[in-house]
């Protein structure tokens, strides 16, 4: 091995800590997303979603967030509003969703969190 080469790692995993918050889910449950809990994350309302493409977001990942208490991986959806008022509910996720967990509903009750905040109620 040459003086220029190194026996160290080119890549570091960052260890990143993240607040558990299972009063987070609690609460949008009580808001009316009780589906939450039926949801295993198959993925069918995303793919059927007719502004999912444009959001850029899955919500499968919003969806394992919640479950998991992480209220702080959902800040930019949380802060960012245009991405919650763009759920037209349509209705095609909860006629595809296999489990009936109501991803519409999901989406209404994370609104009803933000405006709870808004009003200094969250």
């Amino acid at each position: 091995m040459s003086s220029s080469q190194s026996t160290t790692p080119t890549a570091i995993a960052e260890v990143v800590m993240v607040k558990h918050e299972p009063e987070f889910l609690n609460k949008l449950v009580e808001l009316g997303g009780e589906g939450i809990l039926k949801c295993y994350q198959c993925g069918s309302c995303t793919a059927i979603c007719p502004v999912t493409e444009d959001l850029n977001i899955s919500f499968r990942k919003i969806v394992k967030y919640i479950q998991l208490g992480l209220k702080d991986r959902l800040q930019d959806i949380l802060s960012n509003s245009k991405i919650l008022w763009l759920c037209l509910h349509c209705g095609l996720c909860a006629e595809i969703c296999p489990r009936g967990a109501g991803p519409g509903d999901v989406i209404h009750a994370l609104r009803a969190y933000v405006i709870a905040g808004w009003r200094g109620k969250g």
